[in-house]
């Protein structure tokens, strides 16, 4: 690794690149391009792409850009709506208009647009028109991302499209609609249970995120520190397209594993690409679950994957194919999108089955999927999506019982110095010890106990029927059992209160009430923990003074 990127935290590429990374590839002419199409009146941009092209680092370049330009911005993430958002029409249109004025810094007027005689489209977009456009001088950027997720709602879906499409054609001749751009994101892989008649939102300009080029590949592996310059670097990093083609995170994926691994040739981890303890396997198993949900996509993709060279396909699951990302278009006629899918999906069973072996297949994909949604991929442990699902069905039950609910709170302390001091690669290695330790300890002390990755170094335990007595034994495990792992410090260089790496908890504890909510009991073993770096003692379990029945 170069000098110049010692300094450089080189982080597991799973997140979008914020604005200051180092490590983010412009694919010029595209982000100029999207950006003369905000700036100009009533716009409309289409991002569109397979899962983990890089929507949304453009997005949040994209949203850079309009307010540095002195427009407003307003982002809505459609995967944050809860389900009983998509009950009715009336109760999305109104989350939707809510969520915009939050944004734009106005108190939500909805009762004073509202009009049932007229219609929940009429009242939405009189709500815009003479309340949020009205009162906002300059231009609106209306970033409506993940709207994949309206698709599954079809009558929905229908109704607010056509109302974003009416909103573009009042733009024409409106002046107050020629402040709004709007912004639609989403992911293909829905074309592969979309309906084709129902086509999604189909305006405006267009933007398809394109694949890394070999200079660009090469740009990439030189900021992580690699020496991939002159004829090596070339052959390295040709070697690389080889296998995954340009796409960004199948690039970045190995790139980093290398960066941070320098003891494994790029030969040895494509080598292993495709098996089960490969870099990929994650990511290729979610394209293996979505595939073989549909028995002629995968007898189309078949064709593809045993051809010598282009073949024809029928459009629609040709359309729905490319959309998953597995296949590219060369002339007329369809190829691989890349030699690693080619390898992996040679290697599974994609043979014809009955329809009831079809459906115990989906069934355990389905399965597989909610499970790969709900964990965090460094520790496997739960993630903060189902800690909140989970939690959220803990107290609707206990609440029926009238019994305890606990939550612990696991802070490591001083991660950063400990992960700045051994690398990202002991840190990395550090927080799935410690997740480890979290996973036995209460997996053996709680029935349903659930741990989790609940922040970048935060952990929880979701402790059903357990009151705060029982719960501080399994939070002094916990602590102790993190300092016997012996991570040691460098308590000479930065002078820290323990030698090896420890770790701060907070619980709280409540009998549970349908009236309250389960925010409060997180809060309260937040402001708990919190107590550890206010009084700068670490190394401590803390009870919440108001929640430790």
């Amino acid at each position: 690794m170069n000098k110049q990127m010692q300094s450089v935290t080189l982080e597991f590429p799973y997140d979008p690149e914020p604005l200051n990374s180092p490590f983010y590839i412009a694919r010029p002419p595209l982000e100029e391009q999207t950006y003369q199409e905000i700036s100009r009146i009533g716009s409309v941009v289409r991002i569109q792409a397979p899962h983990k092209m890089g929507k949304t680092s453009l997005i949040l370049r994209l949203l850079d850009y309009a307010q540095q330009s002195g427009f407003h911005t307003v982002y809505i993430d459609f995967q944050l709506a809860e389900e009983a958002i998509f009950i009715s029409l009336d109760k999305f249109l109104r989350w939707f208009c809510a969520n915009t004025s939050q944004q734009l810094h106005l108190t939500p007027m909805l009762d004073n647009y509202w009009d049932e005689d007229v219609g929940k489209k009429v009242s939405c977009t009189l709500y815009f028109q003479n309340y949020l456009l009205k009162n906002i001088n300059n231009p609106l950027v209306l970033v409506l991302d993940k709207v994949d997720q309206i698709f599954e709602y079809s009558s929905i879906a229908q109704e607010f499209f056509s109302l974003l499409r009416s909103w573009h054609e009042q733009a024409k001749h409106n002046i107050l609609w020629q402040k709004l751009r709007l912004v639609v994101v989403h992911s293909t892989e829905i074309y592969t249970t979309l309906n084709i008649n129902q086509s999604p939102f189909n305006v405006g300009l267009a933007i398809q995120l394109p694949e890394f080029s070999l200079e660009q590949i090469q740009d990439l592996a030189q900021r992580y520190g690699l020496n991939w310059t002159g004829d090596v670097g070339q052959k390295n990093a040709q070697a690389l397209q080889a296998i995954v083609g340009g796409h960004p995170y199948l690039v970045r994926l190995a790139i980093y594993h290398l960066a941070n691994s320098p003891e494994k040739s790029l030969e040895q981890l494509l080598g292993e690409a495709t098996t089960i303890t490969g870099i990929y396997s994650v990511y290729l198993r979610r394209k293996l679950a979505t595939l073989q949900q549909n028995p002629k996509l995968v007898t189309a993709f078949k064709q593809v994957i045993t051809a010598d060279d282009s073949v024809e396909l029928d459009c629609i699951l040709a359309y729905k194919l490319e959309g998953m990302g597995l296949i590219k278009l060369d002339g007329n006629q369809y190829t691989i999108a890349c030699e690693l899918y080619r390898r992996y999906f040679s290697l599974q069973d994609l043979k014809g089955q009955t329809w009831q072996e079809q459906i115990e297949q989906l069934q355990r994909q389905v399965q597989e999927l909610q499970r790969l949604s709900y964990t965090d991929e460094l520790t496997q442990l739960a993630n903060r999506r189902y800690f909140n699902i989970y939690l959220k069905q803990q107290w609707q039950r206990l609440a029926d019982e009238r019994s305890p609910l606990s939550i612990i709170l696991v802070e490591i302390d001083y991660f950063r110095i400990y992960s700045s001091t051994h690398g990202q690669e002991a840190g990395d290695k550090c927080l799935c010890l410690v997740a480890d330790v979290i996973r036995e300890v209460v997996n053996n002390n709680s029935h349903q106990g659930l741990p989790v990755r609940y922040k970048e170094t935060e952990f929880a335990a979701i402790l059903p029927h357990t009151t705060t007595g029982s719960a501080f034994s399994i939070a002094e495990l916990i602590r102790k059992g993190v300092k016997a792992l012996a991570l040691a410090h460098d308590e000479t260089l930065y002078g820290l209160p323990a030698p090896v790496l420890t770790v701060s908890l907070a619980i709280a504890c409540t009998i549970v009430h349908k009236k309250d909510s389960p925010s409060v009991l997180v809060n309260a073993a937040s402001e708990a923990l919190e107590q550890s770096s206010v009084q700068n003692e670490r190394d401590r379990t803390f009870i919440s003074k108001t929640f430790n029945y």
